[in-house]
């Protein structure tokens, strides 16, 4: 693996797609790149569900790959998001990402066919087989309607020699301990659900894979490091700034909140969707200028 499991950690935001007339603009990509390695973050994620990975054909999602790397510039450790429906797909992404230069692969549970466990194994598996690079599970039940059990973890970590971690986008708490208690301290599990980012983290997450750290890669980075350092007055402190803002991005399908705050704070020049995602109404434009106003960003 070339990258050090240990480097594996932090606050490594899913960072949004940028559209500009119908197009994915790769120059705004790389500009929020750039925000992110300033802002301290520990690293980047492309193609997570905040950047509407659905509505991206599978060359898009290649490319932007290509941006984010090639962005980063080995400053930071680059995740790409290789998982679809297909495993056929998958394995496509997931070769051109490891070809491309990222660090580690994310791959999401199969959505819509609901396979039972063993099934994901062999998926899990075969999609793996032959990558270098250290890879996770992504794990978002309430997007794919497919959990991921314990048996399924500790098998995988049996059989999969560069199987690290998850991101474990669900509120099961008691998944994360029984997890570590398995499979070792060392396992890599990230938080993908912005309000559970510091007690899951408290309880032995590694780190952060939070939409939010679009617009607070500084205070997700420093919530991570108040942990690491046993601080958690500090911790709790950062947990009440950004509490708020992590509700904000549920006021909507993510990443409608998102992209709307992102334009209102000058980040992007706008919020521009691929259907069947919709800009943000006036009515949570209006709900969301108020959270940002009294978090005092505008």
């Amino acid at each position: 693996m070339p990258l050090p499991v240990d480097r594996l950690k932090g606050s490594i935001p899913p960072l949004v797609t940028p559209f500009r007339g119908g197009e994915v603009d790769h120059d705004a990509y790389a500009r929020l790149v750039e925000m992110q390695v300033e802002g301290g973050s520990h690293g980047m994620l492309v193609n997570g569900t905040t950047s509407e990975p659905a509505s991206l054909t599978t060359e898009e999602r290649n490319r932007t790959v290509d941006t984010a790397v090639a962005a980063a510039a080995g400053r930071f450790p680059v995740v790409a998001a290789t998982g679809s429906q297909s495993i056929w797909e998958t394995r496509l992404l997931t070769d051109h990402a490891v070809e491309a230069g990222a660090d580690a692969v994310l791959i999401v549970t199969p959505y819509y066919t609901r396979p039972p466990q063993r099934g994901m194994v062999e998926y899990y598996l075969e999609v793996t087989r032959d990558v270098p690079v250290p890879w996770m599970i992504y794990h978002i039940p309430g997007r794919t309607a497919v959990s991921v059990t314990l048996d399924t973890v500790r098998e995988l970590k049996e059989k999969s020699p560069t199987f690290v971690g998850m991101k474990h986008a669900s509120p099961d708490l008691d998944f994360v301990s029984d997890c570590l208690a398995a499979v070792g301290e060392d396992f890599r599990i990230f938080v993908g659900l912005e309000h559970l980012s510091f007690p899951m983290m408290t309880v032995g997450a590694c780190g952060l894979m939070n939409a939010v750290g679009n617009i607070r890669p500084t205070d997700l980075a420093e919530l991570c490091e108040a942990v690491w350092a046993g601080d958690l007055k500090a911790g709790r402190a950062l947990h009440q700034r950004l509490h708020e803002i992590n509700k904000a991005v549920f006021f909507d399908i993510n990443p409608i909140p998102m992209k709307y705050m992102m334009k209102r704070l000058g980040i992007l020049p706008d919020n521009e969707h691929r259907l069947p995602i919709v800009p943000a109404t006036p009515d949570l434009e209006a709900r969301l200028d108020e959270v940002l106003a009294r978090a005092g960003m505008i």
